[in-house]
């Protein structure tokens, strides 16, 4: 089966600091095939039969620690899990210098629409969905400043997912689609 692995809160800001040539190696190392990274922000899409998402989560967790010396959470998603996502990301949204369009991955334990109950947004600026997996999130860019998700960094549901633009998130979908195909 086709996975991408999400790691949260790696190369930012010259903080935990993660060479992507050796994160490849490591999840080879842990049994994981076809690995491609993508950009430097930590996302790996791979393949393997042998485990549950869980399992892989927790087997690239302790590779990367034993590598690194780092404890980083790692979201997994399966390329179903993706396609559920990328089926509701309208095509129109974009991250360019009009607008800015992030996908929220969520940790499975938060993973629920509910989650949208502890957001306070602006439906005047932004516009804020659920997705299996995901909170979607769009406002133009002169507003961002004025929006509500800015304000999510540091609080508890901030620490239980982890963020991609749609530019890069459909990036990692189309190499998720091509890892299917390759293999």
């Amino acid at each position: 089966m086709v996975y991408t692995a999400l790691l949260r809160g790696i190369n930012v800001g010259g903080k935990n600091k993660v060479d992507m040539k050796i994160l490849k190696k490591s999840f080879e190392q842990a049994g994981m095939k076809n690995v491609v990274t993508y950009i430097n922000s930590g996302n790996i899409i791979f393949t393997t039969a042998d485990h549950s998402k869980n399992d892989i989560a927790e087997i690239l967790e302790k590779a990367i620690l034993n590598t690194f010396g780092l404890d980083i959470k790692v979201l997994v998603l399966s390329l179903e899990d993706m396609k559920k996502v990328m089926s509701l990301l309208p095509e129109s949204w974009t991250n360019d210098d009009k607008m800015r369009s992030d996908v929220l991955f969520l940790w499975e334990d938060i993973n629920d629409e509910s989650v949208l109950d502890q957001l306070t947004f602006k439906p005047e600026i932004e516009t804020v969905k659920y997705a299996p997996g995901a909170i979607l999130w769009a406002i133009d860019k002169i507003n961002v400043t004025k929006g509500s998700m800015t304000k999510l960094v540091g609080t508890k549901l901030y620490k239980q997912l982890t963020i991609r633009n749609v530019n890069t998130t459909r990036k990692i979908y189309e190499l998720m689609l091509a890892a299917e195909k390759s293999g």
